[in-house]
């Protein structure tokens, strides 16, 4: 099973900083504004959302992929963001399309 999840879905603006937990295989974070629903993005036949606006990616530790987080590993991230909501969300291929996104509002 594939997911991203957030432990609060909203923020205050400034330092957010989410606890990143991989699982068993390699992922990355990839953070932009959210301008629909979360998990609303089409998917691209390579298994990808485009990234177009995105804000940032969270570059992990020892990770196999460049742009990625190692399998297993757990690490925090400070995102300075806004008020605004915004799209968490793998985009290796096909881990969009299997759930791995969250919303997170900052106000």
């Amino acid at each position: 099973m594939m997911s991203v999840a957030a432990s609060r879905h909203r923020s205050r603006p400034g330092g957010v900083v989410p606890r990143l937990e991989y699982g068993m295989m390699v992922h990355e974070l990839v953070y932009s504004c959210s301008h629909g629903w979360a998990g609303t993005r089409v998917v691209g036949t390579d298994g990808r959302v485009s990234e177009a606006g995105s804000l940032g990616r969270r570059r992990g530790p020892a990770a196999k992929v460049p742009g990625t987080a190692s399998p297993g590993a757990a690490s925090w991230v400070t995102l300075h963001l806004d008020p605004g909501r915004y799209e968490l969300i793998c985009n290796l291929p096909g881990h969009y399309a299997m759930g791995m996104f969250a919303e997170l509002d900052v106000a």
